[in-house]
């Protein structure tokens, strides 16, 4: 990761695309459905995502998580964000997700404000925080992963200016996070950390460390199958959106959504078992979601309803990162 990067851009994206293919075969899958040149900008802000994503937790591409001091989480933190601010604003060598991102930036304009959004959850993360309340979850989800949706929009060819579908894109973010949270749930008490808002562990009558134990796994169920019900109405909204996308671009958005949504409803359908094994979505079930997703691409596009009810993000300052 210290290294700088010097390469073409057509070396800096071969390896991102190594990196989506390692770090996600969902979202990998997904981008192949992509126009090529919207494919490869997808890849570059990927590298840079998964690097932000790696440094706070002292993973590989998503891979071999370590549970660093809160200090040596704090350096972390501060080393993503020093060399995002130098990827955006100077031309000094920076290692290669952020290469990346320098990249995708001269070519697409990125919403810095989702920049700065998407670093604050990392900095949550460092700081070993955990939600209090339902709202703190969303925003934490926003965060970290609808902040993505935003930066994606554009890449994707969403109409510049069109709020209701940075909106929309901001929604499927956060039904993939609590996807991922919900897989998660005990891994994650395992290493110490947990999203299940506090709330949600008081009325339940246990403790955020309990859940890594078997005998809370019925609960842990109950919060999965809480986190998948929440996660379908950020779905419907993302489909919305979805349809204003060229053609492509709609497909694999489509497919993206279907594939995640699956992993939180088979978490959800496993009940106690869900954490036997790790859940995934087999290849041949993968493709399945895509061909159904063509259709959904093809066919008529799902009536347009209202966001009420659907948390909102909020405008966030840039500053940080100027």
């Amino acid at each position: 990761m210290e290294t700088a990067w010097s390469g073409p851009r057509g070396e800096l994206v071969e390896v991102t695309r190594s990196i989506i293919a390692r770090g996600s075969t969902s979202f990998a899958m997904a981008s192949r459905l992509l126009a090529p040149q919207v494919r490869e900008r997808v890849w570059l802000l990927y590298a840079w995502c998964r690097a932000a994503d790696d440094l706070t937790d002292g993973q590989e591409v998503g891979h071999s998580a370590a549970t660093p001091g809160a200090e040596d989480a704090r350096q972390r933190h501060a080393r993503l964000t020093a060399w995002t601010h130098a990827a955006l604003d100077t031309e000094v060598s920076v290692p290669l997700p952020f290469a990346a991102l320098r990249q995708v930036a001269r070519e697409v304009p990125l919403d810095r404000a989702a920049i700065a959004a998407h670093l604050s959850g990392f900095a949550l993360d460092a700081a070993g925080w955990g939600p209090q309340t339902t709202d703190d979850l969303l925003d934490y989800c926003y965060r970290v992963a609808g902040a993505v949706g935003v930066l994606m929009a554009p890449i994707l060819g969403a109409p510049a200016g069109d709020a209701d579908t940075l909106d929309r894109a901001a929604d499927l973010g956060i039904a993939f996070q609590l996807a991922n949270i919900a897989r998660d749930i005990v891994p994650d008490a395992a290493q110490g950390r947990c999203y299940i808002p506090a709330e949600w562990l008081s009325a339940a009558g246990v403790s955020a460390r309990a859940l890594a134990g078997p005998e809370t796994r019925a609960i842990s169920a109950m919060f999965a199958q809480g986190l998948a019900q929440m996660a379908l109405s950020y779905r419907r909204s993302a489909r919305v959106g979805a349809v204003r996308l060229p053609f492509r671009s709609r497909w694999a958005v489509l497919a993206a959504e279907g594939i995640y949504g699956a992993i939180g409803e088979a978490v959800a359908a496993r009940g106690a078992a869900a954490w036997d094994e790790r859940v995934i979505v087999p290849n041949t079930a993968k493709l399945a979601v895509v061909g159904r997703s063509l259709f959904g691409a093809a066919g008529r596009a799902p009536e347009a309803t209202a966001r009420d009810g659907l948390w909102q993000r909020p405008p966030v300052s840039a500053a940080a990162l100027r």
